[in-house]
């Protein structure tokens, strides 16, 4: 097995969170989403349940190979242990839509640098995947625009449900922004401004409706 760069390590971590979480959202997306507020909103849950599990098995598999392991795929039973925090404790439709709005925003930011650092062989993997994901993030904001224009506790408890996940996104977008080795290798764009970006595209959706989240 061919010895491993920084800037592969540092990637194949990149994408085992990228997948952890599109694990973890699948299986709540079926098991909170099977009780989602009507029977649109259920089946919509279990449709990207699939894609978001499929989206995980192509991105173990690419990390397998760049291992440099040979032969059948393994099995994918559980995740790496790096999904987060928020993700692995969404229990209700307020936090399954908060966690997979901002999460999949995030992740489409750092796919879409990666993908314009023309690495080699990268495009082929990442297309698709873009591809089916922004059905996902229309899906998730449309339902967050509604929660937060919904009445009573809703709003200030999508926004609560916001403030636990936010931070955590942001602290992953920092970290890929500060390894070096992945710009060097080639593996993100050089002036991605992944931060600045995510803040804009929350922004976009929810505009004066966030507290505490700062100008691009």
């Amino acid at each position: 097995m061919a010895e491993q760069t920084a800037g592969l390590k540092a990637f194949i971590e990149l994408l085992e969170t990228v997948a952890d979480n599109k694990y973890v959202l699948g299986d709540r997306l079926v098991e909170v989403g099977v009780s989602g507020p009507n029977l649109e909103a259920t089946l919509s849950a279990i449709a990207m349940a699939q894609g978001e599990l499929g989206h995980a098995r192509l991105l173990y598999n690419w990390t397998f190979d760049l291992k440099g392991h040979k032969g059948k795929k393994p099995n994918i039973e559980k995740q790496t242990g790096k999904a987060f925090k928020g993700v692995e404790e969404v229990h209700n439709w307020i936090s399954l839509i908060a966690a997979l709005f901002t999460v999949n925003t995030a992740m489409d930011l750092v796919l879409k640098s990666v993908l314009e650092a023309n690495h080699a062989e990268i495009a082929t993997r990442v297309n698709k995947l873009l591809r089916e994901q922004k059905e996902h993030i229309i899906y998730s904001r449309n339902w967050a625009q509604q929660l937060l224009k919904d009445r009573g506790a809703v709003p200030r408890k999508f926004k609560e449900a916001l403030d636990q996940i936010i931070p955590e996104v942001e602290a992953w977008i920092k970290a890929i922004e500060q390894k070096t080795e992945l710009v060097d290798e080639g593996y993100i764009s050089r002036e991605s401004y992944l931060y600045q970006k995510f803040h804009h595209k929350l922004k976009e959706v929810f505009i004066q409706e966030l507290t505490g989240v700062e100008s691009a």
